[in-house]
C-alpha cells in the first residue's frame, strides 16, 4: 500500500475511534484519537499547498481545544482556531474561481441568523464568538457550492475519488460542516439526558470527519 492509502486508513480508524469514544463515554479513547484525525489527512496529501497545511494545523488545534465540548473558554478558543481553517479553505476555493452566489448564500445566511439569534438569547457568553465564526463557515460553504467549480467526483469500488475540484464533494463537504456545527448549537441549547448528549456529540463528530475528508480530498487535487 502507498502512503496515501495508509494515511486514509489511519484517518478512518481515528475518526471511528473518535466518534465511538464520544458516543459511548469512552473519554480516553476520544481524547487520544481526535487530535490524530487531521494529521492523518495531512499525511495523505501528495502535493500539499501551504494554505491547506495551515488549515489542517488550525483544525488540529481546534480539535484539541474542543475535546471538552461543554467548556465555554475552550469552545471559544477552538472556534478561533477553526475560523483560521475556514479562512484558509475559503482562500483555496476563491483561488479556484469560486464566488459567492445569492442562491447559495441566502439559505446559509438565514441559518446563521437563526443560530446566532438562538445563541444570543440562551447562551450569551459564547454567542458573539460563535456568531463570528459562523460568518466564516457560511462563507466557506457558500463558496464550496458555487456551480462554476469543475466536474463531479466519481465512486470507484465503493471509494470516493474526487475529480479535479469536484463541485459535488466540495458542496457536500461545505453542507456537512454546516450540519455539524448546527448540531453543536442544538446540543448546547436543547435539554437532554447524558446519553442523548453523548449520541449528539457522536453525530457532531461523524459529520465533521466526513466533511473534512470531502473538503481536503477535493482541495488537494490540482
Amino acid at each position: 500500500m502507498n502512503r496515501t492509502t495508509v494515511a486514509r486508513m489511519f484517518f478512518a480508524g481515528t475518526a471511528a475511534a473518535t466518534v465511538i469514544g464520544a458516543a459511548t463515554g469512552r473519554d480516553r479513547l476520544h481524547r487520544v484519537a481526535k487530535p490524530l484525525m487531521m494529521p492523518a489527512l495531512a499525511a495523505g496529501l501528495s502535493t500539499p499547498s501551504p494554505t491547506l497545511v495551515a488549515a489542517l494545523a488550525a483544525a488540529t488545534a481546534g480539535d484539541v481545544l474542543m475535546l471538552d465540548p461543554d467548556d465555554d473558554s475552550r469552545i471559544l478558543r477552538g472556534a478561533s482556531a477553526f475560523a483560521v481553517m475556514q479562512a484558509c479553505y475559503s482562500a483555496l476555493l476563491a483561488g479556484r474561481g469560486a464566488r459567492i452566489t445569492a442562491t447559495a448564500a441566502l439559505p446559509r445566511a438565514a441559518g446563521w441568523a437563526v443560530a446566532a439569534g438562538s445563541m444570543a438569547r440562551r447562551s450569551p457568553d459564547v454567542a458573539p464568538g460563535l456568531a463570528g465564526y459562523g460568518v466564516l463557515l457560511a462563507t466557506m460553504s457558500t463558496l464550496a457550492a458555487d456551480p462554476r467549480l469543475a466536474p463531479d467526483a466519481t465512486v470507484r469500488a465503493g471509494v470516493v475519488v474526487p475529480g479535479r475540484d469536484s463541485r459535488t464533494w466540495l458542496a457536500a463537504g461545505g453542507i456537512l460542516f454546516t450540519v455539524s456545527d448546527a448540531l453543536i448549537v442544538f446540543r448546547r441549547l436543547t435539554p437532554m439526558s447524558e446519553r442523548a448528549r453523548r449520541l449528539a456529540e457522536g453525530a457532531v463528530l461523524s459529520t465533521y470527519a466526513l466533511a473534512q475528508y470531502l473538503l481536503v480530498g477535493s482541495l488537494s487535487r490540482k
